[in-house]
Order: C-alpha cells, then sequence, then structure tokens
C-alpha cells in the first residue's frame, strides 16, 4: 500500500515527538551528563565529597583526655599515650594506626590542653588549621559538664554556638580537613564505677567533678536529681555535636561510641579514678580507628 503526503507528514512529526521525549527523559533517568546511566540512577554531579579512610596527616584537639592526663603520673600530662597522636605501643594512637609508628611523629600534631572547655576550641583549631591535617580529631565537652555545680554547666545554646563558631574557623582555613568528633564519655558510669571505693570517694573530694561525683554515697533526692541533670546535659551536649557536625561534609560524629561504651574501672586513672588510664586510652584508639576508617559513618 502506498504512502500518502499526508501519513508520510504525521509519520515525521510523531518520530520528531518521540525523539524529544528521549531527550526530556534523558536527565531525568540519570543518562544525561554527569548521570550514572542506571536507569534512575541520581546524576553525580551534586555528591558531596567523599570520606578518606586512610588520612596521612592528624591533628588533635580538646582537652585532658587527648593530653593523656593522669594517664602515666599524678596531675601531668602525658601526651606520648594520647588516644589520637601519642606513641606509646600498648595505646597504639589513631596516628600511629593510620600512619604508622615511623612516620606518625612528624604528621601528627596534639593541640588539646588540659581544662579546656568548648568554648576554648576555636583557638585549638586555628593551631590545627596552619599545618592543614587531612584529619582533626575532637574531643571536648566534659569539662562543660564536670563543673563545682550543676548550675554552672555550660548552656547548651552557647556550648552550641561555641562549636559552630569553631569548626566555621575551621572550614575557613582549612577547607579539605576531615573531622572526627568523639562523644563525651558518659560521667554517670564513672560515677558508679568508683563510688563504692572508700579510697577513690577520698580522692573525688579533692575537688573532681564535683558536679557529677559529689557526695558520691548519697541517695538522697537532691543528688539523684544532680548526677541525672548532669548527665542528661551530656546527652544534650552530645546531640549539639551529631547536628552541627552532620551539616558538614567532611565531619563524622563517632555516633555516641564513647557514651555508650561500657568503661570499667581498668580502663581508668590509677590517681584520680576519672581520667582514661593507659588501657582506657588505647579502647579510645581503637574505638576511633574503627569509625574513620569505616565507609560508612556510624548510624
Amino acid at each position: 500500500m502506498r504512502t500518502t503526503p499526508a501519513r508520510r507528514r504525521a509519520r515525521r512529526a510523531f518520530a520528531g515527538a518521540g525523539a524529544a521525549a528521549v531527550l526530556l527523559a534523558g536527565p531525568m533517568t540519570g543518562c544525561g551528563p554527569g548521570g550514572s546511566g542506571g536507569g534512575g540512577g541520581r546524576p553525580e554531579a551534586h555528591a558531596g565529597p567523599r570520606w578518606n579512610t586512610a588520612p596521612a596527616s592528624i591533628a588533635a584537639v580538646g582537652d585532658s583526655i587527648t593530653r593523656g592526663f593522669d594517664a602515666c603520673s599524678v596531675l601531668a600530662d602525658c601526651p606520648e599515650v594520647s588516644w589520637a597522636t601519642g606513641n606509646d605501643p600498648a595505646v597504639r594512637s589513631l596516628a600511629t594506626r593510620l600512619i604508622g609508628d615511623v612516620e606518625a611523629p612528624a604528621r601528627s600534631w596534639n593541640f588539646a590542653v588540659t581544662g579546656s572547655r568548648m568554648a576554648d576550641l576555636t583557638g585549638q583549631l586555628a593551631e590545627a588549621a596552619v599545618h592543614k591535617p587531612d584529619l582533626v580529631t575532637v574531643m571536648v565537652g566534659s569539662n562543660d559538664a564536670c563543673r563545682p555545680t550543676a548550675s554552672s554547666m555550660t548552656p547548651v545554646a552557647q556550648f552550641r554556638a561555641g562549636f559552630e563558631q569553631a569548626l566555621a574557623g575551621l572550614r575557613a582555613a582549612s577547607p579539605a580537613s576531615q573531622v572526627y568528633v568523639s562523644s563525651v564519655p558518659d560521667l554517670q558510669r564513672l560515677w558508679e564505677q568508683g563510688k563504692d571505693s572508700p579510697m577513690v570517694r577520698q580522692i573525688w573530694k579533692l575537688g573532681i567533678c564535683q558536679s557529677m561525683l559529689a557526695d558520691p554515697l548519697s541517695a538522697g533526692s537532691g543528688a539523684t536529681a544532680r548526677r541525672e541533670q548532669v548527665r542528661a546535659r551530656v546527652v544534650e551536649y552530645n546531640e549539639v555535636l551529631r547536628e552541627v557536625c552532620a551539616k558538614d561534609a567532611l565531619c563524622r560524629y563517632d555516633g555516641g561510641a564513647v557514651f555508650q561504651y561500657p568503661f570499667s574501672a581498668e580502663q581508668l586513672s590509677r590517681w584520680d579514678w576519672f581520667h582514661p588510664g593507659k588501657d582506657g586510652q588505647a579502647r579510645l584508639a581503637e574505638l576511633a580507628h574503627r569509625q574513620v576508617t569505616a565507609a560508612e559513618p556510624p548510624r
């Protein structure tokens, strides 16, 4: 059967409409520029930066825990056993595990300061940014909760503002640095581990974390409410760390790993029964290494 001119024009019009439909569908199905071609996959053009599981340099910021305070001797820092950057083989710090015994000393820096609170983080991160490290570890917040009284703990809004400011400063000075954020430890668990020991109670009377550890054997409503208030504040701090970190494509929060870890007396300092001892530092290094080298962040 012969095709009439009218039918030929109709066929050309239909073919042209079909081609236009294919062209329009291309970007929607991921077949256009930057698409995966996988039939419905999202274009990769807007994908964020990928997490590097093998950073080659590390800077650590934070407080006495990262300085190894009271881990080697009484009332003294011991950075050689720091979970983040130490060189003690019994600890196997995060830097050692990632970079190696030989290279770690030249490619890791510890800017943590004993007694630091969130308000001090901006300055520490500014120091760290000078080295443009591949990874910055953050562990801060214990001293914001460990105050002479529960009422003198750092307000949550102030804690949030301090973390946002500190992270923004790092991003401006060292945009490519990844950030690993450890959760604040569960201070109530530390109280539970030492409260029944007369020796430990005497040590705590020297002024260690009185918001949580004062009157350690008291079961009165006031003491109980105070401890619960401190623990609740730590939980709030950790939620701030999680939320602020989640807004930064190169920031990874530990998912509460440190807060949830069942620390026992064996992991605590024999001088204050509060800070991590050498074994506790090793456990922190192990937790951090697991999180940093994971292909996906904790959920």
